[in-house]
């Protein structure tokens, strides 16, 4: 069973049978379905059921001229909301299945942020008709999370959030020189890591790293698409999964500068939401480009 099952209510499941169950009324009752044609006898057939506003489960597999449908596999999906971010995408197929991963180079974070794509057969349409020229406006990324805990705020004042706004400008503005090759931005870069790390070091004799650090995002476990994160809470709300009706969290947070929703289920949520407070966790990561 995939891990994340639990993210979208599904954690009671015990068995094969009761997932084997749900995912039949998925591909009998589905709430939308895709086909795409890998061949001349088999087509790449996607079907989706919501069990709650933006989240579900969707079941790929293979259809032949028959319409006879083989599973193959399926995913939890959870679907965002706004833009996060408008920076550069790179596409890649996964080697195991007909799946897709999304690059983002993103240099508010500073690293390339992977992400499962969501809506692959839109995105193989449009590669189609644009002849692998795919254009593309933004990227909308969400995350599934099954559980975490939440962490009061830390205090600055208005001068201390203006300064970090800026500095976080001109960290971008040399990032972005550092990429061209420009070898003074390159050295300054190195030695604001070289003052942030003797600043850290001396900071956490005295202080907790959580009243240090505001926000962060990293790589977690060995799958790609797998991050650890501390984000601030912009907005919450409370939904229920219609077949398990299992409360979950859909919180929309602010990491490292880019904002984007996760799910995650109540019961597994250390301490109360509130806007300005943060949610720390481990999440993976999906996305849609939007065209």
């Amino acid at each position: 069973m995939h891990q994340y099952l639990k993210s979208i209510g599904f954690g009671n499941i015990q068995n094969k049978k009761e997932l084997h169950k749900i995912l039949h009324q998925v591909e009998k009752s589905y709430t939308q379905h895709n086909l795409m044609k890998l061949d001349e006898e088999t087509d790449f057939c996607e079907y989706a059921k919501e069990f709650g506003a933006g989240i579900g489960i969707i079941l790929c597999g293979d259809m032949d001229l028959s319409e006879r449908f083989t599973p193959g596999y399926y995913i939890p999906f959870f679907v965002g909301t706004g833009i996060t971010s408008y920076a550069d995408v790179y596409v890649e197929r996964r080697i195991d299945r007909e799946a897709y991963v999304g690059i983002c180079e993103d240099l508010k974070i500073g690293i390339s942020l992977i992400f499962h794509l969501q809506n692959m057969t839109e995105y193989l349409r449009e590669k189609q008709i644009s002849r692998n020229s795919v254009k593309y406006t933004s990227i909308t990324l969400s995350g599934l999370s099954n559980g975490g805990t939440i962490l009061l705020p830390v205090l600055k004042s208005k001068e201390q959030e203006k300064k970090q706004q800026e500095d976080v400008r001109n960290r971008m503005m040399l990032m972005s020189a550092a990429k061209s090759g420009d070898q003074a931005a390159i050295d300054s870069l190195t030695l604001d890591d070289i003052d942030t790390y003797s600043e850290v070091s001396r900071r956490l004799i005295t202080e907790d790293v959580f009243s240090i650090v505001d926000t962060y995002i990293m790589p977690y476990g060995v799958e790609c698409d797998r991050y650890s994160i501390m984000g601030e809470i912009q907005e919450f709300q409370q939904m229920e999964n219609e077949y398990t009706q299992e409360e979950l969290y859909i919180m929309k947070l602010e990491v490292n500068g880019l904002t984007f929703d996760i799910c995650v289920p109540v019961k597994e949520v250390m301490g109360e939401p509130a806007v300005g407070r943060r949610f720390k966790g481990e999440v993976w990561m999906q996305g849609r480009i939007n065209f």
